[in-house]
């Protein structure tokens, strides 16, 4: 079965971020970062080359990091949206889509 890392990348960058958010536990937030990243990784490795892989676990990361700083900028909702959006465009063009 084909995992949709699109839909894992933006839906633990979303959920992870609410989690936290809702919580007020960033730890928990950040575990499911980490499980997410560690499911969509999974499927890259499968589905890419490893400089691929590389590049979509920064994006991954990036876009987590990218979220703070633009969240001060655009606020917290249209920072996590974008940075999610943009992340499972990333996922879907390189891992994602039939070939």
């Amino acid at each position: 079965m084909r995992v949709p890392t699109a839909a894992v990348t933006a839906g633990s960058l979303i959920g992870g971020w609410q989690l936290a958010r809702r919580t007020g536990n960033r730890p928990l937030g950040g575990a499911v970062l980490v499980a997410g990243g560690v499911l969509a990784g999974r499927e890259w490795a499968r589905r890419t080359s490893p400089a691929v892989t590389g590049a979509l676990v920064a994006t991954y990361v990036g876009a987590f990091g990218l979220s703070h700083p633009l969240a001060k900028r655009i606020g917290p909702w249209p920072s996590v949206l974008a940075v999610s959006a943009l992340t499972a465009a990333v996922s879907y063009v390189a891992a994602d889509r039939r070939r």
